[in-house]
């Protein structure tokens, strides 16, 4: 049995993973995400003693943890964009110091990476030797799975590819960069995009949930904001593909879930994009794990 937490901008869940990959006792309490790092940490600590006081905690033999990023693998940090509170934050260590935890092992990943873990392990990118999976929620983050086993780099953010520039000219993103990837894909980017041009919704929902209703229904604003997106992911997937020779793309997160909104044009994109003969032809799926992926990918961090 396995411990799993999977920490993002949103929410901090937790639960106990068997071997087999199957979820058992489960938690989830919304991150304070624009509070202090010690009230973060203290939600993730309230996570871990619910996931404690289960009777399966017994059978636990380590703790695996997804986080947002990026991540520092060499010194057990994380430093999310969207958590300002963390930044070198040693959650390696503060996770392993919970009176919980005990003697168990801690292990550590950026958010892509455990997603790409669990869909390689159980997912849509099963059997696949090399794979991108992509989480398209409140940001972009993506694992890399390369000759057959998920590749996170020294520092733990291989195929980070939320934060590769997409449009030389962007607007600054909060890592420092410009025109990231993640700045005009995430569901959050979407949703601003739409505002901006003049979209309102029908109710009160200004999430990227509602514009996709809406393009869906044909609104020109919402469709456009989600055609600027795929646009977005199509460059940057087509850029990694060439780069590093992959033919399965998963893609999974919030903004997934607005099905041919998102993968039509995604695909209409990726045959501009995707030139070179070797990357033509993308095989582009679905995740299948849902909002799952991350606790099932944080637990197959420890298999």
């Amino acid at each position: 049995m396995f411990a799993a937490l999977d920490i993002g901008g949103t929410k901090i869940a937790g639960a106990l993973v068997d071997s087999a990959g199957a979820l058992g006792h489960r938690v989830q309490l919304p991150t304070p995400a624009r509070e202090s790092g010690a009230a973060v940490l203290a939600v993730v600590h309230r996570v871990l003693d619910r996931l404690a006081a289960a009777p399966e905690w017994a059978a636990v033999t380590a703790v695996g943890i997804g986080s947002a990023g990026p991540v520092d693998l060499a010194h057990g940090t994380v430093s999310p964009v969207n958590i300002p509170g963390w930044r070198e934050f040693p959650l390696t260590a503060e996770v392993a110091a919970h009176p919980a935890v005990g003697a168990r092992r801690v292990a550590l990943a950026g958010d892509g990476v455990a997603m790409a873990a669990a869909e390689h392990w159980r997912g849509a990118a099963r059997g696949a030797a090399d794979a991108l999976c992509l989480v398209v929620s409140t940001g972009v983050g993506a694992g890399l799975v390369l000759d057959g086993a998920v590749r996170p780099g020294p520092s733990g953010n291989a195929g980070h590819l939320g934060h590769i520039t997409v449009e030389l000219d962007g607007e600054p993103c909060p890592c420092g960069s410009r025109g990231c990837l993640e700045g005009i894909a995430s569901g959050t980017a979407i949703a601003r995009r739409a505002l901006g041009e003049g979209w309102r919704p029908a109710g009160e929902d200004r999430s990227a949930r509602a514009v996709a209703v809406d393009a869906a229904a044909g609104h020109p604003v919402a469709a456009a904001a989600f055609d600027r997106a795929a646009r977005a992911l199509a460059a940057g997937i087509a850029a990694t593909a060439a780069l590093v020779d992959l033919r399965r793309v998963v893609i999974g997160g919030g903004v997934a879930t607005a099905g041919p909104v998102l993968f039509d044009p995604l695909a209409r994109h990726l045959d501009r994009y995707a030139a070179l003969p070797y990357v033509r032809g993308l095989d582009v799926r679905r995740a299948e794990l849902g909002t799952d992926a991350g606790l099932i990918g944080a637990a197959a961090l420890c298999r």
